[in-house]
């Protein structure tokens, strides 16, 4: 026998939360004239109620790409996990914003310039309401936040590393002198002319997928792309070699999710401190002390790469010329803490900055994301 629960809408705790109910699969099951057994028809009814809510508890802010995409929904899913009030049919919303990065698809990054390429959007849909939290790829973050947002969580760091992909060749080695590749990286650039000056690199933008339609038609020989990328997005297939750190030093804060909220919003605050996982927070925050040391929007490839290593932290980075004919490196360990963290990167940065010849920052643009 079915049991009915009478559910009181003056007094759910639901609906202190602008929550209302959807009643659906109404089921009356009604008794054989022969068989009575005597129960209430009422007993024999199934009722189901599904929470909604009015209103979005949290709009959530994010460029439109797919990869971007991903990262929201991931976003999403932790929010629902952690908190049963998100979890609610109409409680979370992802919002769509188009950056200046996304627009402008014909011209290298580091040629339009601009202080957060694929952020001034968001952040200022952030500020004026629209959305309530901005999720972002740390890589395109610039050290600096505007006035009245916030940066208190970061997700788990996916892999840091960068995957080769090609369908002519297995490996950087094996791509003969005038090969073409696709990057629009001049981190990448640099790195990549630095052992193999032969090759020649070219603009290659765009989403994740329309570059590998172009590797397919055969427009390059190969693309660098982040293997976070294309785990997220269940695309490690195309990915024909996984570089290791030490052929291909990782962008600043590459593989990390960082989100962002208006300064003061107790509520949203709340809800990313959940989520916030620590270790990342002050890996990626030592790579950006060293970005900032380098006054962060500096044309010059840069790369910077922390993690921990047992009670310390160890970090390494570079700066180079576009060309790959000079690099300048440096490591710090320190204590594992996120103050010791934040001294090491500025340190190395600091000292890098000292030690570059003139022209390494001659061409200075603001940070657009682009290493």
């Amino acid at each position: 026998m079915s049991t009915t629960t009478v559910f009181n809408r003056s007094t759910s705790p639901l609906l202190t939360r602008g929550i209302r109910y959807r009643a659906s699969s109404f089921l009356a099951v009604l008794p054989k004239p022969a068989k009575r057994t005597g129960s209430p028809v009422s007993s024999r009814i199934s009722l189901r109620i599904v929470a909604e809510a009015d209103q979005p508890v949290v709009k959530i802010g994010t460029r439109g790409s797919p990869l971007a995409l991903a990262q929201a929904y991931l976003t999403r899913d932790l929010l629902k996990k952690n908190f049963s009030e998100l979890a609610i049919d109409g409680a979370l919303e992802i919002c769509i914003i188009k950056t200046t990065g996304d627009k402008v698809l014909d011209q290298p990054l580091a040629d339009i310039g601009g202080k957060g390429l694929f952020t001034r959007e968001l952040d200022v849909a952030l500020l004026d309401g629209r959305i309530d939290i901005a999720v972002h790829s740390m890589k395109d973050v610039p050290t600096y936040l505007p006035d009245g947002t916030i940066l208190p969580c970061m997700l788990p760091r996916e892999d840091v590393r960068d995957a080769f992909i090609s369908i002519k060749y297995d490996d950087l080695s094996e791509m003969p002198e005038g090969s073409v590749v696709g990057t629009a990286s001049l981190r990448r650039q640099s790195q990549l002319l630095a052992r193999y000056p032969g090759l020649k690199c070219v603009n290659f933008r765009g989403n994740v997928q329309s570059r590998i339609r172009k590797l397919q038609e055969d427009v390059v020989d190969c693309t660098l792309l982040a293997i976070a990328g294309l785990n997220r997005m269940d695309m490690t297939q195309h990915a024909t070699k996984i570089l290791d750190t030490d052929v291909m030093l990782p962008a600043v804060a590459q593989g990390a999710i960082g989100i962002t909220c208006r300064s003061g919003d107790v509520k949203q605050i709340a809800f990313l401190d959940k989520l916030n996982h620590e270790e990342t927070r002050i890996a990626v925050e030592c790579e950006r002390s060293f970005l900032a040391a380098l006054d962060g929007s500096c044309r010059t490839p840069i790369a910077g790469y922390a993690r921990k290593d047992g009670d310390k932290i160890k970090f390494d980075g570079l700066i180079a010329s576009l060309d790959g004919s000079e690099i300048l490196e440096t490591s710090r360990e320190a204590n594992w803490s996120y103050t010791d963290a934040v001294s090491a990167g500025k340190d190395a940065g600091e000292e890098l900055k000292k030690q570059a010849p003139a022209e390494f920052f001659a061409n200075l643009i603001e940070h657009g994301g682009n290493w």
